[in-house]
């Protein structure tokens, strides 16, 4: 019986393949194919084809939401309809800027045209009463005209539709007379309050629905011509995993879908290994993100701007599009191993945000890449195999590397290749040791009391030097750490979030909670699914706060006490105002069976290396032992400097660490100094 893990990159495609009888695993690892991604998935599965019978489930991540908003490609021709006189609030929005000393700033484009929205009379008070009724007239002859005009989605958003959804429902039936194209509904895509991230979101959702539904449906058909009739899921961006049909209705739900498995990946080793402080160091292709994990749990957000642009790890407020759905909190940098380091006009050697991506890829690979990359730097410092990868499918042409960073830089800066290559991985480190120093020292954390859980492609590669930026003295590298990310796929349930607002001072939500529960357990039942329970949540602030808190619940607890302690580690203070529940939210879930670690006995012994090869070591180059990490077994000790191989990832060890493998084959490094 397998369970299988699918991770689509930016770069590669991740399949991790588990059997549950004799608890192995195989790993696969294939360029992605951008245009059309079933392709990489459908190809690296044919192996599997004549066993398709005993493969149980199939959980897939994916970045084509996220790539779609940020290029602005592929996404639906959508519509929206909100009342009369609201037709702009997607561009008037909030006061933020993106840029607050450009005086020629511009905020994102909308994604719907201003041609494509529509005002229609009709007015829902702030209590929920009809103050106006829907112009239902007017609503069929724009349902008319998106069928005229061959719209493929349409986004509805009335105002206070989060209080009483009644108008947006009619409007659905209108709609679904003749328009067949996709339809969301704010009251169902986000029913909370606060008009313009809740009209946002939904429109964000609309734009997706048609693309995320036609890829999904392109994966099925596919599977099912080979009959891999199981379970199909999705991960959301909060960390659970969902149908095909969900993910299709709501793509909202599964746009940092890609990000959040590694860091799933990274809560089941943390538990398994008993660390209660870790921070999840992610390094691909094309960018590297970076997360904390407290008592076995990630961070959470209820808020992002999708597509929007970063600085130094952080999110800039107003350059993106505002959605409403909870998402694992990460920090992420444009320093992957296909980020392009280039010249400016100053003759300073700058690294990203430029990718090479899978096509054509950094020099190195021989695919026609001419820009030097992170990937070529580290070839070039003899950190990566110089003559292959991925247990030798995959051949590296480490003079391309050379000619690119010689070429594109070292010729312009007037220095050595070896010392351009130096500088490069030095200011993506940097780059990467602001990343963590966001999610720790600026969250009150310090970064000394967390060990580092390195995975990625090129996560490895780079732990110990950022460790030792940041004063980490331990690091875990597991097993596979290249397609951890389709490992973490396989530890979770599905789960589904329901929410209602609330706008009251009462703060006895049992009765409102219990009809979530209701909602969320009748929802689940309709897709086959068993085994529910339930997670709840309140959203709470101080009456008149602009913003809340989100907290778990659990009946009979003192809301206010467990707020005003939440308050005081976030703003440093409380107050004798009236609390304020702003919403209720319910997680429901349905277990599913989960990958498990096969554990092996340690027995104490220094490894033998494998060769030798020549490494950059503090600027110098020196001989260095390679060891394969396939053949270290559990107990295997020794220190470095050295390199540690294997099929999908390279792990450095710098001077001054050791290193163990341990019963469950993952490397932990340690720092000595």
């Amino acid at each position: 019986m397998f369970y299988i893990g699918v991770d689509v990159g930016g770069t590669f495609t991740d399949i991790l393949i588990f059997d549950v009888v004799s608890n192995l695993t195989e790993v696969i690892k294939v360029p992605s194919t951008p245009s059309k991604p079933e392709d990489a998935i459908i190809g690296a599965l044919e192996s599997y084809r004549g066993r398709s019978k005993d493969v149980k489930l199939i959980s897939h991540a994916t970045t084509l939401a996220t790539n779609a908003l940020l290029t602005r490609t592929s996404l639906a021709k959508t519509a929206l309809i909100t009342n009369d006189g609201f037709r702009d609030i997607l561009e008037i929005g909030r006061q933020r800027r993106a840029e607050i000393y450009n005086l020629y700033n511009r905020r994102p484009q909308p994604l719907v045209k201003r041609a494509y929205r529509f005002g229609v009379r009709g007015r829902i008070g702030h209590d929920g009463s009809e103050l106006e009724r829907l112009d239902k007239i007017a609503v069929a002859k724009i349902a008319a005209r998106l069928v005229q005009e061959k719209f493929e989605s349409v986004a509805v958003s009335f105002l206070n539709s989060y209080v009483n959804p009644i108008h947006e429902l009619q409007a659905r039936r209108i709609l679904k007379k003749c328009f067949r194209g996709s339809i969301s509904l704010s009251s169902d895509v986000n029913r909370e309050y606060r008009e313009y991230e809740r009209a946002s979101t939904t429109v964000v959702n609309a734009a997706l629905s048609p693309l995320i539904s036609d890829y999904l449906e392109r994966l099925k058909t596919k599977l099912d011509l080979w009959e891999f009739r199981c379970g199909l899921y999705v991960m959301n961006s909060d960390g659970g995993v969902n149908t095909f049909r969900h993910a299709s209705q709501y793509p909202i739900s599964i746009i940092e879908s890609g990000p959040a498995a590694g860091v799933l990946a990274s809560c089941y080793l943390a538990r398994r290994l008993g660390i209660e402080r870790a921070i999840s160091f992610d390094m691909g292709g094309t960018t590297a993100k970076v997360g904390t994990i407290l008592s076995g749990e990630p961070d959470l957000s209820y808020e992002f701007e999708a597509a929007g642009k970063t600085h130094s790890g952080r999110s800039i407020k107003g350059s993106g599009y505002p959605v409403r759905y909870p998402f694992i909190d990460l920090a992420e940098v444009s320093a992957g191993g296909g980020s392009i380091a280039w010249v400016d006009e100053g003759g300073t050697i700058k690294v990203g945000p430029q990718s090479a991506g899978a096509d054509p890829g950094p020099a190195a690979y021989g695919r026609g890449g001419r820009e030097p990359t992170i990937t070529d730097a580290n070839v070039i410092s003899g950190k990566i195999n110089p003559d292959y990868l991925l247990g030798g499918r995959m051949k590296i042409f480490s003079e391309l590397a050379f000619k690119a960073m010689n070429e594109r830089i070292a010729g312009k800066v007037k220095m050595d290749t070896h010392d351009v290559a130096d500088g490069v991985l030095r200011i993506a480190n940097n780059s990467m040791a602001k990343a963590i120093s966001i999610v720790s020292v600026e969250r009150g954390r310090d970064p000394r009391d967390f060990s580092m859980i390195a995975f990625g492609g090129a996560g490895p590669l780079h732990a110990c030097d950022l460790a030792e930026e940041m004063s980490i003295k331990k690091i875990i590298v597991p097993e596979h750490p290249g397609l951890f990310s389709a490992f973490g796929l396989l530890t979770v349930d599905i789960s589904r979030e329901f929410s209602l607002p609330i706008m009251s001072t009462n703060l006895n939500p049992d009765e409102r909670l219990e009809e979530l529960r209701r909602k969320g357990k009748r929802e689940l039942e309709e897709e086959n699914l068993s085994g529910i329970s339930f997670e709840d949540f309140l959203d709470l602030r101080y009456k008149g706060e602009s913003y809340e808190l989100t907290l778990p619940y659990e009946r009979a607890m003192d809301v206010r006490k467990k707020f005003e302690e939440k308050h005081r580690l976030f703003y440093g203070y409380i107050s004798d105002d009236a609390v304020e529940l702003v919403n209720v939210r319910v997680r429901a879930i349905s277990k599913i069976q989960k990958i498990s670690m096969k554990e092996d006995k340690e027995i104490r012994h220094r490894a033998e290396p494998d060769r030798e090869r020549t490494m950059r070591v503090a600027r110098r180059a020196a001989k260095v032992p390679v060891y394969n990490r396939d053949a270290l077994r559990p107990g295997s000790f020794e220190g470095g400097p050295c390199v540690i191989e294997e099929y999908d990832s390279t792990t450095v060890v710098n001077s001054g660490w050791s290193w163990v493998v341990d019963s469950l084959r993952n490397v932990h490094m340690v720092s000595g100094e």
